[in-house]
């Protein structure tokens, strides 16, 4: 792994040799981090004060773009070292409160032009979706959910960031298709479900029409769970808006409810979006799973190591109750 720091002033800097280096890609919220440590030298100091943008390389390929948040030299038991510590381009768009603002018909382009465009993310897709209805930002809202709710709302999606940083605001297409089975060398494998948290039910209610509309997790409740939800929403909600609420609720409950954690020696070149077939039948672990998470972990003594992130395909898919 390499890393290349870009200053405020447009000047480019490429790292010494890395002792360590961590690179986390999601694509989307908590969103892309990095931490890496190097030999540092005191002519290094003007450099790390002025680090704005920082760039991860793997042979060749971009591992993650990203803004630097914070940089430490250390004097200890290893020399002088130096750390930089960063996110990825959603963090431009969580760190900014938006102004309160009601827009008419918006499409999809506007609000990217209005809530991205100017905190310097470019965009490599955009949905062509257009709002039916008004949509409204409130008071308090970052960038990211003036983007993510419209997102959400009228394209039943969320927006993604490229590992090189470019906004994707559009559905997401399944990527690469990868198989990890038993004649791989898994360094670990751990698979955990919990359904605390995770809803059978969302009964979203408009109080100024009198008016309900039930969402149901049969899987869960199949399972004996039982844990419901009462969301009230604004009045004169139409049938589909009502829906979709209790369905969103539902399916955002459902996202840490199931996971498989996959090690592998090595830096696996897997992104968020691949498929992965697994087959691991001493954990009676077979099917195809969704990259949610990849972490890559890199020290000069013990080399480069993969975790995976896995979640089922279709997470938060849920069925409709009558109203």
């Amino acid at each position: 792994m390499t890393g290349t720091i870009y200053t405020a002033d447009h000047h480019v800097y490429e790292l010494p040799a890395l002792l360590r280096g961590n690179v986390v890609r999601t694509g989307s919220v908590p969103c892309d981090s990095f931490s890496v440590t190097f030999l540092y030298e005191k002519d290094m100091l003007p450099v790390l004060e002025k680090a704005a943008g920082f760039t991860a390389r793997e042979g060749g390929r971009v591992m993650l773009r990203g803004v630097a948040d914070e940089y430490t030299v250390e004097l200890g038991p290893a020399g002088l070292t130096a750390s930089l510590t960063g996110r990825g381009y959603a963090a431009r768009l969580l760190d900014n409160e938006s102004r309160p603002v009601t827009y008419e018909h918006a499409t999809l382009e506007e609000i990217v032009r209005r809530h991205v465009t100017p905190y310097g993310v470019k965009s490599g897709e955009i949905a062509p979706l257009r709002a039916d209805s008004v949509y409204t930002v409130a008071t308090g809202t970052s960038q990211w959910k003036a983007l993510e709710g419209f997102c959400r709302t009228y394209g039943d999606f969320s927006p993604r960031f490229s590992g090189e940083g470019l906004l994707l605001a559009a559905p997401e297409r399944p990527g690469r298709r990868l198989a990890i089975g038993d004649g791989d060398p898994v360094l670990r494998c751990v698979l955990r479900e919990d359904h605390y948290g995770v809803l059978t039910e969302a009964l979203v209610i408009d109080k100024t029409r009198n008016a309900s509309y039930s969402v149901k997790n049969p899987e869960l409740i199949a399972k004996g769970g039982q844990c419901r939800r009462v969301i009230y929403t604004p009045g004169q909600s139409t049938w589909d808006a009502m829906r979709y609420t209790g369905d969103y609720q539902i399916r955002r409950s459902q996202e840490e409810e199931w996971s498989a954690v996959v090690t592998l020696p090595g830096s696996f070149p897997a992104e968020p979006g691949d498929r992965v077939e697994l087959d691991l039948g001493r954990l009676g672990l077979r099917g195809t799973f969704r990259v949610a998470e990849t972490e890559d972990s890199f020290s000069a003594r013990d080399g480069a190591v993969s975790a995976l992130t896995l979640k089922k395909e279709g997470v938060g898919a849920c069925g409709y109750r009558n109203r």
